[in-house]
């Protein structure tokens, strides 16, 4: 591969502590992918607010991710993003903000996330109408259907195209439903989309069991995981920690001691980029060789913790892998 400007910048500089940990990762997942691997890559926290998806869809794009798990949150903050890109509104000040500045942020249909506000009206409305015709449709005929597929179907029918305000290619979700790519969302109920489709279930509009669950989830995820771990394995790249990267990984150690199925592979590669420390039984800032003692990874499996911002290390990593 021929290394374009990015790539070099880093090999030069990138030579200890923390940038040599996050080169040492991006490498390995390069000689994981070239030797027949596959990978999950996980999202926690506000990745696609952080505009991740100008990287990862060309990831996707490229076959350099095969699933990808995520919070509900960021699920639809991608979608947000698209098309609603000109109504975000940036405070760079907002370690100042009193209470009564973040009430008036409030009042204005303005939900902040650190630095970025994301437009209520334009945003969360602008998606609820249509995704509403595609979750009452399928209860209408008795359909179940994942969150993600929804989304999917929300994205393909090009209802949303009137909408764009990005440039569609640095939608990583635009990217995974063009290829169908699998994706996990555990506890989707925790998110914007997920309360909206609560609220219609409680006004008797919509049936739960329209929406398929997070076991669901779990057992479509074991189905991929043993048609898709044969030979050099499926690795493990996580964003950040929480139920986007815990769910997920507990396939593994689920089968195997669980179901009895001894031939289940560990994770063959392993790589978290997080900024939480390891105390307080803190499970997303657990080093890697703890994921030992339950089972998920094993004793050879190359492992890599960067302690770090993932807004700044995921978009490097990944423009390594693509040769930017």
């Amino acid at each position: 591969m021929t290394r374009g400007p990015i790539s070099q910048f880093m090999e030069k500089h990138y030579l200890h502590f923390n940038s040599a940990a996050m080169m040492d990762a991006a490498k390995a997942y390069e000689v994981h992918m070239n030797e027949g691997g596959k990978m999950m890559i996980t999202l926690a926290g506000a990745m696609s607010t952080g505009e991740l998806g100008i990287s990862l869809a060309e990831m996707i794009r490229q076959d350099k991710v095969q699933i990808i798990s995520c919070t509900g949150a960021n699920l639809e903050e991608d979608l947000m993003n698209l098309v609603a890109h000109s109504h975000y509104k940036r405070v760079p000040n907002y370690r100042d903000l009193t209470p009564k500045e973040e009430w008036a942020l409030m009042e204005k249909g303005l939900n902040r996330v650190t630095d970025t506000c994301i437009p209520e009206e334009e945003a969360f409305r602008r998606l609820q109408k249509h995704i509403y015709e595609l979750w009452k449709d399928a209860d209408s005929k008795g359909e179940r259907y994942f969150p993600h597929e929804f989304m999917y179907k929300m994205i393909l029918s090009g209802v949303l195209k009137q909408y764009y305000e990005i440039d569609p290619k640095n939608s990583w979700m635009i990217a995974a439903a063009e290829k169908n790519l699998p994706i996990i969302v555990p506890g989707w109920e925790d998110s914007t989309m997920g309360n909206i489709f609560a609220s219609y279930c409680i006004k008797k509009e919509l049936k739960p069991s329209t929406m398929k669950s997070g076991i669901e989830y779990m057992v479509r995820l074991s189905e991929w995981y043993r048609e898709n771990s044969s030979g050099k394995g499926v690795g493990f790249f996580q964003i950040g920690g929480g139920i986007a990267g815990d769910f997920p990984i507990c396939v593994v150690p689920m089968m195997y001691q669980d179901l009895g199925w001894h031939d289940v592979p560990f994770w063959s590669y392993f790589c978290q980029i997080s900024d939480s420390t390891t105390s307080y039984g803190s499970y997303s800032g657990a080093v890697p060789n703890e994921k030992i003692t339950w089972g998920k990874l094993d004793i050879n499996t190359p492992k890599f913790i960067v302690e770090s911002d993932a807004t700044i290390v995921a978009p490097l990593i990944f423009g390594w892998l693509l040769g930017w």
